[in-house]
């Protein structure tokens, strides 16, 4: 079984845009707009931009959103790879799977944000250090 048929088909770039991918994926993990927007530290309106393919998010954003909705970057981008899965594979999950998902989830998404903050630290601290040295 290819991706396309383990995903239904219903995802894939010629079905499917990147805001309906992003949409479907957050919606099958339960979230709402403000729920996501939140965690990616986004505004709703940006968040509800990238679903409505208005604008597309940077890098950054669009890694910890794959983490968040637990589908791969690839994905979210072409449709292809490991993206939602069938309704029939979500059935089988108890609550306490799912409750355990998405606190995974949540640490990717505290980790990736951690990362980020101090590779901008690091930036200042290296900006800092040459401007002292001169």
């Amino acid at each position: 079984m290819d991706d396309a048929d383990h995903n239904g088909g219903w995802y894939s770039e010629e079905e499917a845009t990147f805001g309906d991918r992003l949409a479907g994926a957050r919606e099958a993990v339960g979230m709402s707009q403000s729920d996501l927007a939140r965690r990616l530290g986004v505004k709703v309106k940006t968040l509800r931009n990238w679903e409505n393919d208005m604008s597309e998010p940077r890098a950054n954003k669009l890694s910890m959103a794959s983490g968040v909705l637990n589908v791969s970057l690839r994905w979210l981008l072409t449709g292809e790879g490991e993206g939602v899965n069938n309704p029939e594979d979500e059935a089988e999950q108890t609550p306490e799977i799912r409750d355990l998902l998405l606190e995974i989830r949540d640490i990717r998404t505290q980790m990736t944000t951690s990362a980020d903050r101090l590779a901008r630290l690091e930036k200042k601290l290296r900006k800092r250090m040459e401007g002292s040295q001169q």
